[in-house]
């Protein structure tokens, strides 16, 4: 075998080479076949070995306990010179420069052991901090929705408070209404009221934006309406005027509500009502025309001071039906964007000529929920039908 291999060992590099070929003569050779292992994890540590030729592999990691630390085992065939702890202990005390080396050499594996330590650890810090980062913003998006979800809990709440739980019975006529609130409640309100024989009153509100502000505001233009509607002798465009007054000098925000209120004169079946920015009305005719009822600029209450209202009066006949609606009808849309639309309220009508009002109501929101075929709601749909017996 080639001593010479030995004069390669940075652990011997200090000593003459003459006599460190003369000490490798004298050690014993040991040949390890392919799988055969050189030591154990656990095995005390009596045997220095220095590999001539072949390769070796590691079958477990290294952990200090003063024993051999790794089990070791040869890939193919090994030759090794083996030096025992006698026999190195011997040439430790003849030549003290190994020792040296030997500090020399564990010191700089210790330095680059700690400085890939400190990488390691520097990493795992990274990954520790944004991990804590990651959960802080998980925690911080629960309970955002947390809130969220009680939010909108309180505004369904105050919504349904306002609707009423029963519409009136009177002869000559049939009373509908359905509300479909939005994921994030809205600000869709409506009522049917008596108001003094023989009208009864009509309201129909979208509150601008949603939630909790929405449904606060909501609430309190119905309790306005409501309050200057029991008002004797006052007409519809008076009562909203009121209302708008009210209104701007109270509210400090900048919402505003559509709305639309009206009497409705049960004995001759004359509705008057006033607009204001809210949908038009439409009317389904007994022959099945529906028309939708012509109209003049409305603003919205809560906006200006002084507004102008659409004011109108019209004859309900026997087998004709008004229908009141907000927005969110003509603006839902399917899952490819497309909204339902003023005229496909229309053609639906048009098919439910003879039905009860709140038929109708129901078999429009059917109508709407089909064509919506599951995409996101974004604003409530309130109808409000009015059907003359």
């Amino acid at each position: 075998m080639d001593e010479s291999v030995f004069l390669k060992i940075p652990l011997f590099a200090d000593v003459p080479s003459s006599e460190l070929i003369a000490m490798v003569r004298e050690l014993p050779i040991r040949v390890y076949e392919p799988g055969e292992y050189l030591f154990h994890d656990g095995d005390p540590g009596e045997h220095l070995y220095v590999v001539m030729d072949g390769f070796l592999e590691i079958v477990r990691a290294v952990l200090p306990d003063g024993k051999r630390t790794a089990s070791v085992r040869a890939k193919d065939k090994c030759h090794t010179w083996v030096l025992s702890r006698a026999k190195f202990t011997q040439v430790l005390q003849q030549w003290p420069v190994i020792a040296y080396s030997m500090v020399n050499i564990l010191s700089e594996r210790l330095d680059a052991t700690n400085d890939s330590t400190f990488r390691d650890l520097t990493e795992k810090n990274h990954q520790l901090q944004k991990a804590y980062n990651d959960l802080k913003a998980a925690q911080e998006l629960l309970i955002e929705k947390e809130r969220l979800e009680r939010e909108l809990k309180v505004a369904a709440d105050i919504q349904l408070s306002i609707l009423p739980d029963v519409l009136p019975v009177v002869e000559g006529f049939d009373f509908g209404a359905r509300i479909l609130p939005a994921r994030q409640v809205g600000g869709d309100f409506y009522d049917v009221f008596l108001v003094g024989e023989p009208q009864l009153g009509v309201v129909i509100g979208d509150v601008a934006d949603k939630g909790v502000p929405s449904a606060l505001f909501m609430a309190r233009t119905h309790a306005l309406v409501m309050a200057e509607a029991d008002t004797r002798d006052i007409t519809p465009g008076e009562v909203m005027r009121l209302v708008n007054n009210h209104i701007t000098r109270l509210e400090k925000s900048a919402q505003f509500v559509t709305a639309l209120y009206g009497l409705l004169d049960i004995q001759t079946g004359k509705f008057s009502y006033a607009r204001a920015g809210h949908e038009p009305p439409l009317i389904l005719n007994p022959d099945g025309t529906v028309e939708r009822i012509p109209h003049s600029p409305g603003m919205s209450l809560g906006l200006w001071d002084k507004i102008t209202l659409d004011e109108r009066v019209v004859s309900l006949a026997p087998g004709s039906m008004l229908l009141l609606y907000t927005d969110g009808m003509t603006d839902c849309r399917n899952p490819d964007g497309v909204a339902f639309g003023l005229e496909r309220i229309k053609a639906t009508l048009r098919g439910l000529v003879g039905l009860s009002a709140q038929d109708v109501c129901d078999r429009l929101l059917d109508s709407l929920l089909s064509y919506q075929n599951g995409a996101k709601q974004d604003d409530d749909v309130t109808l409000v039908a009015i059907r003359a017996t």
